[in-house]
């Protein structure tokens, strides 16, 4: 019997995959616990209609992270702090300073989560940020580190 999971299932597979089980699996566990539906016509463009919307949205997402990317893609953002003779920070420059230096700086809001920082900034320079917009799209910005006197 096909059926439509409606959530994962160990051994059995993903929610929304069809999947050819036996019929008493599907009628004495799958379909009371409602885990899984008759894959039948109606489900199954249902399943469709739901796959092309979510396959939309997802372009859309894309579309727009691609825009924001032109927008950050290799701006200077400028950043003061206190720092020692050496050049070193008092403290370290945060995922979260950074997005806020860029809603300062260009008027663009930035997820901090969505901020790529191997190790906190803790000197004076110019850094490499990379800013992970979606999976498939990313954004280098150069933030440069000054001493604040």
């Amino acid at each position: 019997m096909k059926v439509i999971l409606l959530k994962d299932i160990k051994g059995s597979g993903k929610k929304f995959d069809v999947k050819d089980v036996s019929d008493g699996y599907a009628l004495n566990y799958l379909f009371p616990k409602k885990l899984a539906i008759e894959a039948n016509k109606a489900n199954l463009e249902k399943l469709k209609a739901r796959n092309d919307a979510e396959k939309y949205k997802k372009e859309q997402e894309i579309k727009s992270c691609i825009e924001l990317a032109k927008k950050l893609d290799g701006k200077k953002i400028i950043f003061s702090a206190k720092a020692g003779e050496t050049g070193k920070l008092f403290g370290a420059i945060t995922s979260k300073e950074i997005t806020d230096e860029i809603f300062k700086q260009l008027n663009i809001n930035v997820d901090k989560k969505k901020i790529v920082l191997d190790e906190p900034i803790k000197s004076i320079g110019t850094k490499i940020i990379i800013i992970k917009l979606c999976p498939e799209v990313s954004a280098k910005i150069y933030l440069e580190v000054k001493n604040k006197n």
